[in-house]
């Protein structure tokens, strides 16, 4: 499997909303780079961490968070760059609708690091609060 084909499985599992198939692509001790200044930033380590600060995010979210490919994956190396979209909408009536960029790296056919960009984040940070 190339890193290409790993970061396409990851993201069309999670797209089916299939997490274990999605999470089996993470190496064992990957490590999730969240962007900004909000309750969900910092790095996450391991798969368990990132599952429950993407569970906290669907249930801030009520279940409507939702993350798509939004152009051309490119690869360098063991590098993979996903232009993403994201949109979410809280009970208060406050939604996000933004680009970013999704970086993974790839070892051994499995994602060991990814690195979160978004096109706003004061605007992420103030959605997603402290």
């Amino acid at each position: 499997m190339t890193v290409l084909d790993t970061v396409v499985n990851y993201l069309a599992a999670l797209g089916k909303g299939d997490v274990p198939a999605a999470f089996a692509l993470f190496a064992d001790d990957v490590k999730w780079h969240q962007p900004g200044n909000n309750k969900f930033s910092g790095i996450k380590n391991g798969s368990a961490n990132i599952g429950e600060m993407i569970g906290a995010m669907m249930a801030d979210t009520q279940g409507s968070f939702a993350l798509a490919p939004n152009g051309n994956i490119m690869v360098n190396g063991s590098l993979v760059a996903c232009p993403v979209r994201f949109s979410g909408k809280k009970a208060d009536g406050s939604t996000i609708d933004m680009t970013g960029i999704d970086l993974f790296e790839v070892v051994n056919g499995k994602i060991q690091n990814v690195w979160l960009f978004s096109d706003d984040q004061a605007v992420e940070d103030q959605f997603w609060g402290k």
